[in-house]
């Protein structure tokens, strides 16, 4: 319905252009936005102000105009100015009622397919292989995977990139490590990652012996030496499995396929800088090759360099992201690469992005985005650590959560049996760390706090949860399928028509974190909802209702509410309960 109200607003002063009472070459941009005041209409717009002073009129007497000009139509039930001359829209009830019976009966919500079609690259989760997974892996992996799921479900093609770090110096070191180990122990020492880097750490700084031979091993595997390669190949299958069973309990749908390493890159490396090198665009730099961009500067104003060769002769991450940007036009044929990764990385794609283009090494047409995010932090302020202080990994992070969750189940004096309580348990616990990420906005840090994260209040994951239920349990009543309802809606009550409006917005709310990368806008679209079925529920009796047509009208609201939370909560990677 927005789409067709903009229409009508361009056809308006299409019609004023044409009578002469606005100028013909006046810029024209319309924006519709939700009034602040939600009893006056269901969009707003403040055009009649925008263009008021360089069309020499009156914001109000312009606002009337633009009322009167809009054509004919079915959609509007009333259209009036506020205030200083904005003009609010109020969309006729069967239009609404026409949207909820399209989402009732759509699979897919009756959500509105991407015109475009593009083919978007999503860069997300990134793990160092040297290590196991960290809390600080936690944001890149489930932001990705929730705008990678809304992407495809407005009709984009997307694939995933998982920008593993299986490369570079560290790996000498742990290959060294390995040698000095035997058969079972090292399989023993591998099995936990962690303490098999801090060992090779250790080693490393003891012994001048030990640190020879790990940059020894280093030049070996970059030079292709088949034992070299052999034992790097064995400890990245390790790591990588270790990834894909967090994947796995996250509900995060990144699989071995979408794996492309930093050594997958590594026989273009050369190529990226004898490309660079023919377009005069290298200076060398105390024996580096540098690329110094005009657009960034430091403090007293010098060029900042982009390092894509150390003096020794070793790449660094920019080349590997240059190569990687190549690749992905050139091969993937990206219209749109989407890189999730922290935010303190933001001058850094800034400078690969223009050095990309500049280069020609992507085409002006493919868009290239980086979607920052913030830190994870603890109680105290700094950066979330485990009670001994260290890093924690992201699978005993997920062990703590499941645990709390099973605690917090028992104490309710939980009716379901042991294996329900295990599997609720995991369910909440899992969605309650995801949710608690997710609902937070992108770009901000946020503070990890059990008790918040696993309240039945606010709004958080089991909160979620329980309505989600509690709408289903209305079925558990009947014998009645949610999904067969042939009565028409009725909206009579103020808290039928609150719910039915927050209904049709789930449209345009996908496409706002489709747009924006912000899976906290649809977090929050969500938990208004529930509170509006709540409120409605509380209201509005339903299988007590006497009048067969309000009863099944009201039955036909909650399964779409049913339908809405469950759909919306699976495009942020959340599964769903029947009961808890």
């Amino acid at each position: 319905m927005k789409e067709a109200l903009e229409h009508l607003l361009a056809e308006a002063i299409a019609s004023l252009q044409s009578q002469q009472q606005l100028p013909a070459d006046l810029p024209v941009r319309i924006q519709l936005d939700r009034p602040r005041d939600k009893s006056h209409g269901d969009f707003a717009t403040n055009l009649a102000l925008l263009l008021a002073k360089p069309a020499g009129m009156n914001p109000r007497a312009l606002a009337e105009a633009i009322i009167a000009a809009i054509p004919s139509n079915s959609l509007l039930a009333k259209t009036e100015v506020a205030g200083p001359g904005f003009i609010n829209f109020t969309f006729s009830q069967q239009q609404l009622l026409d949207q909820l019976e399209r989402a009732y009966s759509d699979d897919k919500l009756a959500v509105d397919v991407a015109a475009s079609g593009k083919t978007i690259v999503i860069d997300y989760s990134s793990p160092n292989l040297a290590k196991e997974m960290h809390v600080g892996h936690l944001r890149s992996a489930i932001i990705g995977d929730a705008a990678a799921r809304v992407q495809r479900f407005i009709g984009n093609t997307v694939i995933a990139q998982n920008h593993v770090g299986d490369w570079g110096t560290q790996f000498g070191m742990l290959l060294a490590h390995m040698e000095e180990l035997e058969g079972d122990a090292m399989a023993m020492e591998l099995s936990n990652l962690e303490t098999f880097y801090k060992a090779a750490k250790k080693r490393f700084d003891d012994s001048e012996s030990f640190a020879a031979r790990a940059r020894e091993l280093v030049v070996a595997l970059q030079s292709g030496d088949a034992k070299c390669r052999a034992l790097w190949q064995q400890f990245i299958d390790v790591s990588l499995s270790h990834c894909q069973e967090v994947y796995d309990r996250l509900g995060v749908q990144l699989t071995r396929a979408d794996v492309m390493a930093e050594s997958a890159y590594n026989d273009d490396l050369a190529q990226v800088v004898a490309d660079l090198q023919a377009q005069g665009l290298l200076v060398e730099d105390q024996g580096a090759q540098c690329v110094f961009l005009d657009e960034f500067r430091n403090k007293d104003g010098d060029a900042l360099p982009v390092i894509v060769q150390k003096s020794g002769g070793g790449f660094l991450y920019a080349t590997t992201d240059l190569a990687a940007i190549r690749y992905r036009q050139n091969q993937l044929h990206a219209d749109h690469v989407m890189y999730f990764v922290d935010q303190r990385q933001g001058l850094h794609f800034q400078q690969i992005f223009t050095l990309a283009r500049k280069a020609g090494f992507v085409r002006e047409d493919v868009q290239l985005d980086h979607y920052g995010f913030g830190t994870v932090m603890g109680k105290d302020g700094r950066p979330y650590k485990s009670r001994d202080g260290g890093v924690t990994k992201l699978a005993d992070l997920l062990d703590e959560a499941e645990k709390r969750a099973l605690d917090l189940l028992q104490s309710k004096n939980s009716q379901l049996s042991a294996s329900e309580q295990q599997h609720v348990a995991k369910v909440i616990g899992i969605s309650s760390v995801k949710y608690a990420d997710l609902s937070k906005n992108r770009t901000s840090d946020y503070i990890f706090d059990w008790d918040t994260m696993l309240s039945f209040e606010g709004n958080t994951a089991p909160y979620l949860l329980y309505a989600y239920t509690r709408v289903t349990s209305v079925f558990n009543k009947t014998d009645m399928d949610a999904t067969a309802i042939s009565a028409p809606f009725v909206l009579d009550d103020e808290r039928e028509l609150a719910l039915a409006n927050l209904l049709v917005r789930f449209n345009e709310t996908v496409y706002s974190v489709a747009d924006k990368a912000m899976p906290h806008f649809l977090c929050g679209y969500l938990f208004d909802l529930a509170g509006a079925f709540s409120t409605f529920y509380e209201a509005c009796p339903i299988l007590a209702e006497a009048r067969d047509e309000v009863r099944l009208s009201r039955l036909k609201l909650a399964a779409l509410t049913a339908k809405t939370l469950k759909t919306g909560l699976s495009l942020l990677g959340i599964d769903t309960l029947e009961k808890m």
